[in-house]
This record gives C-alpha cells, sequence and structure tokens, in this order.
C-alpha cells in the first residue's frame, strides 16, 4: 500500500488518461483513500477508459485541460490545489514526431514551461508543512540520452544527445525542469524511464503492433535489419519506482528507471509469435507476417538503463521477468480486442 506523508492529500497527474500515466492514477486511487486529479487535453492518445466504478469515482476528477494553454494551466492548478504533481503529460511517438515535431514542441516544451509557472506560483502560497511536504516528478526517457554502443549504459551523468523531436523535446523539458529547481527552488525531481509495456498501451507502439497484426493476419513491420535494443520494463513496476521517487527521492536529483532486460526488436516479434502461436495454432506461425521495412531517420541503434542508483537508495528494484510479463500482457490484449481495434485506427508503424 502507498503511504504518503500526512500534509499529501491532493494529487496531480498530468497526462493520467494516458497508458502510464493512467497505470498511476488507477494504483492510487487503489491503495490510498486520496483525491485524484488527472490533468489530460484527451488527445487521440488517450483512453477515457482510465477507471471505472470498480474504483471510488468520488476521489477522482477529469480536466481536460491543454498544457500548451497558458491561462488554463494556471486556472487548472489553482483548482486543485495539490500537494504533489506528477507530470506525464508529453507526445511519445517517435514516428509521429519525425512526420509533424511542432506538437511535440507546444506539448512537451510549452507545456512544462506553463505548468511550472503555474505550480511554483502555486507552490509559493503553500503553508510551511504543505510546502515542505510538497514535490513535482517529472516523469521523463532514456531516449533524451541518444544511442549507445554494443557496451555501455545510461546513468544519471549520462550526457544528453537526443536523436528525434521527440527525445529533443523531453530532453529540453528535462532542462526547464533542473532549472526551476535550482533557479527558483522548487522540489522537483526526474526520472528517466526505459521502454515501458503492458496493459492499455495504446496499438501504435511496438509489443500491441506485433500482437494486434499478428492475431490479424496483418504485416508485421521491423524496421531495418530488427537488431535495435531496447531495455524494457514492466509498467507497473515503473509505477513502483516513480512511488518510491515521490515518497523518499532526493529533491533536485534524477533517477533512471530500467529492469536491465535487453531485447533487440526481432528477438521481441519471434517471441510473441512463438507464444502467439501457442494460444491459436491454426493460424501459427505467426512469424510468417514478419516483413522488415525501411530503417526511420535517427533511429537510435540501442538503449540500456543502469538500474544501482535507485535499487541503492530508495530500495525498488523490478519484480516482474520480461518472459512472465510479456505473456500477461497477450493475455491482456487478447481479452480486450474491441478496446485495441477501436484505437488501431491511429496506428503509426
Amino acid at each position: 500500500m502507498i503511504s504518503f506523508p500526512e500534509p499529501i492529500n491532493r494529487i496531480l497527474v498530468t497526462g493520467g488518461s494516458g497508458f502510464i500515466g493512467g497505470t498511476l492514477v488507477r494504483r492510487i486511487l487503489k491503495e490510498t483513500t486520496h483525491k485524484v486529479f488527472n490533468l489530460d487535453k484527451l488527445s487521440y492518445a488517450s483512453n477515457l477508459d482510465v477507471v471505472n466504478n470498480e474504483f471510488d469515482l468520488n476521489r477522482y476528477q477529469l480536466l481536460n485541460i491543454d498544457l500548451a494553454n497558458k491561462e488554463d494551466t494556471k486556472n487548472a492548478i489553482d483548482l486543485i490545489d495539490p500537494d504533489i504533481v506528477f507530470h506525464l503529460a508529453a507526445e511519445s511517438h517517435v514516428d509521429r514526431s519525425i512526420l509533424g515535431p511542432r506538437i511535440f514542441l507546444e506539448a512537451n516544451m510549452i507545456g512544462t514551461f506553463n505548468l511550472l509557472e503555474s505550480v511554483f506560483q502555486h507552490w509559493e502560497s503553500l503553508e510551511l508543512s504543505r510546502k515542505d511536504s510538497f514535490r513535482f516528478i517529472h516523469v521523463s526517457t532514456d531516449e533524451v540520452f541518444g544511442s549507445l554502443g554494443p557496451i555501455g549504459l545510461f546513468s544519471e551523468d549520462s550526457p544528453y544527445k537526443p536523436s528525434s523531436p521527440y527525445s529533443a523535446t523531453k530532453a529540453a523539458s528535462d532542462h526547464l525542469v533542473k532549472s526551476w529547481f535550482h533557479t527558483y527552488g522548487l522540489p522537483t525531481i526526474i526520472t528517466n524511464s526505459s521502454n515501458n509495456f503492458g496493459a492499455w498501451q495504446l496499438p501504435e507502439k511496438l509489443i500491441p503492433v506485433i500482437i494486434m497484426n499478428a492475431i490479424s493476419q496483418k504485416p508485421i513491420p521491423i524496421y531495418g535489419d530488427g537488431k535495435n535494443i531496447r531495455d524494457w520494463i514492466y509498467v507497473e513496476d515503473h509505477i513502483d519506482a516513480l512511488l518510491k521517487v515521490a515518497l523518499n527521492g532526493r529533491v533536485g536529483d534524477s533517477y533512471c528507471i530500467g529492469a536491465n532486460q535487453e531485447k533487440s526488436n526481432e528477438e521481441i516479434v519471434e517471441l510473441i509469435c512463438e507464444l502467439l502461436d501457442s494460444h491459436n495454432k491454426s493460424n501459427a506461425p505467426h512469424s510468417r507476417f514478419k516483413v522488415f521495412v525501411k530503417d526511420r531517420p535517427g533511429h537510435d541503434r540501442r538503449y540500456a538503463i543502469d538500474n544501482k542508483k535507485i535499487i541503492q537508495e530508495l530500495d525498488w528494484c523490478p519484480k516482474h521477468d520480461f518472459s512472465k510479463a510479456i505473456l500477461i500482457t497477450i493475455e491482456w490484449y487478447l481479452s480486450n480486442l474491441d478496446w485495441c481495434k477501436k484505437h488501431s485506427s491511429n496506428l503509426v508503424v
């Protein structure tokens, strides 16, 4: 169970209708009695099914707010009166950032700037006990560090070398957050996570694309030679880490979150297809739908996280093995095909 300090009662999650944000919202509603505010602009990537009647909906409020709108953002912060902010709202699909980068600048940079300004004014007005316990948790990505060679790991000391418009705008948002701590004293903490997977992930990301295309007997597109490597973490483990950071993380610091589960894109395709073969033998082998396509511009070769700091300082560790968690994920998608098909029309591969 989650146990926030006594002054914390009103929790704000930006982007709480997204994949990771929604998982965080559900966890807080399930394991606390606190009020949860979800501030989301409700774009194509938003999930209106983020909560349902199994939760106490009297403790949940959704505000349809675009952080790129300064006045709306300030009014929302004044209304919410938060004790802690988890900032997850972001445009996050690399392919979309290549096709149309401006919306990424507006959401990830201008949106974060507006939020920081409003939250800082709010924080300054708080009474001392609330001010001391207040935290601004900025949830970012390992993609801000660029690409690794065949060896080495990203850490909190890695230089920023973003390769895509998406990662560049996330890197900029990280720097904004750091500056609000160093210049203004806002109690911020930054997290940089590896690739997430799990239930409710929009079917435009790699793992849902593989599952949905394989069972639909459609081509499974693999960029380049399929050897690009990512460090994968089950979304529930990421949420555990975010809560550890919020409760015990050092203000002004950053934490890299990863599960040391490196897989190439082709490996993931093969594994998922093998598991689907067991589920539906008549459609086997699902791997026959693999198609290698032209690589995308600026495609980073390898990501991998050194998670020693968060393990040693905050006593966190991932609980889910990739092979078991991917099976849970596949089973969820197979049980929720209507939801997947409803969102698949927005697919970009």
